[in-house]
């Protein structure tokens, strides 16, 4: 299964704005909803393809309530998440499945709130752990090299 996480802006409760929307809430209904992490909401889809018309069905919303659209996609990577756009160039053959390692936004998770990111790029070895402050675990999210550089 991949996994879509949709992460909310700030000062934003993204599952509120969602889900008090017509539109977004149908397309949201036959997904179960989870929250992985503070003002996130998750759901599997059955495919990569899925995950990313399922981003672009929910645009006009991700646009003006969140601050990213992460995806899961095991045939990837089982723990790396992919940003909306590099998994619309997996999903387009534009980028191939190996080819989408090289730059990664690392968030830092205390507790289940998200802080800031810290953006690496690897270069052959393994990546750093997240140093911009104490956290319970990291996430790790690959991004375009244009995300990377913006």
């Amino acid at each position: 299964m991949t996994r879509v996480c949709l992460v909310g802006s700030p000062d934003i409760d993204l599952r509120y704005e969602l889900l008090s929307r017509e539109t977004a809430r149908e397309a949201l209904a036959t997904y179960d909803l989870a929250k992985p992490f503070e003002n996130t909401v998750a759901v599997e889809t059955v495919s990569l393809g899925a995950a990313v018309a399922l981003c672009n069905d929910l645009d006009w919303y991700l646009q003006r309530f969140a601050e990213g659209a992460w995806v899961l996609e095991p045939s990837v990577d089982e723990s790396e998440w992919l940003s909306r756009t590099l998994a619309t160039a997996v999903r387009d053959g534009e980028t191939a499945p190996a080819d989408t390692d090289r730059y990664v936004t690392l968030y830092g998770v205390n507790e289940s709130d998200l802080v800031e990111p810290m953006f690496v790029a690897r270069t052959g070895g393994p990546l750093p752990e997240y140093d911009l402050r104490d956290v319970d675990r990291t996430v790790r999210v690959r991004v375009t090299e244009s995300e990377f550089e913006a």
